[in-house]
């Protein structure tokens, strides 16, 4: 199990996931924060990054704030 810090930043032109010098993850999503649709977006992207299912990655805190915590269930190796 893994615990990620992630500053997102939702409207924004194109998707992208970057690694911070902090160790956090600077994700940019297009969907804008209405309903939870950039919610959604994250876990999505983040379940294809680290190949894992949707339903492994939990937001912790931070649901409605752009600083996240993300609990990713990572396959043990």
């Amino acid at each position: 199990m893994a615990i990620l810090k992630v500053k997102f930043k939702p409207n924004s032109k194109q998707q992208s996931v970057e690694a911070e010098a902090d160790g956090s993850l600077k994700v940019c999503l297009k969907s804008p924060p209405v309903d939870g649709k950039a919610n959604q977006e994250l876990i999505k992207l983040l379940a294809k990054k680290f190949d894992v299912k949707k339903s492994e990655i939990t937001i912790k805190s931070g649901l409605s704030s752009k600083n996240k915590l993300i609990e990713i269930s990572l396959p043990e190796t």
